[in-house]
């Protein structure tokens, strides 16, 4: 066989071993990717059963309840639009609170309701931590 010849058998088996290992990574992911919906998405696609997604709003006011047994909590999740109940066990950020952002990762069930495994609280997107908030006064930088 020719040097040419060996060449090319080396550069087309080095494709396909980059080409394979590519689609041996994003079937592996597949499977680890969670989707954003919020509750109106959901309701208008369908409910995306037995996968892991996630669901993000903001916590509906005066649905936060605690169960007796100090873990598990239930909440409702809206949008504005829709809402979707949430069932979570386990310990709620600090920043979690009624008419706040979260987003809850889970599955939804059957019924339309979300059970979440891991929960997220959003701060508002105006937050400022008090030591910047104070230099930027100093500097007269803040417009408010």
């Amino acid at each position: 066989m020719k040097a040419k010849h060996q060449r090319l058998t080396l550069v087309l088996l080095a494709v396909a071993a980059v080409v394979a290992a590519a689609l041996l990574a994003l079937s592996a992911l597949k499977d680890q990717a969670a989707f954003f919906y919020s509750p109106s998405d959901a309701r208008a696609q369908g409910l995306p059963l037995g996968r892991a997604v996630r669901l993000g709003g903001m916590v509906a006011a005066n649905s936060i309840a605690r169960a007796p047994d100090g873990v598990t909590v239930r909440f409702t999740v809206t949008d504005g639009q829709a809402t979707t109940p949430v069932t979570f066990a386990g310990i709620v950020p600090d920043l979690f609170r009624e008419r706040s952002g979260v987003v809850a990762e889970g599955q939804f069930r059957p019924d339309g309701s979300f059970v979440a495994s891991e929960l997220l609280a959003k701060h508002d997107e105006k937050y400022m931590p008090p030591q910047v908030k104070g230099a930027l006064h100093e500097t007269k930088t803040l417009e408010r």
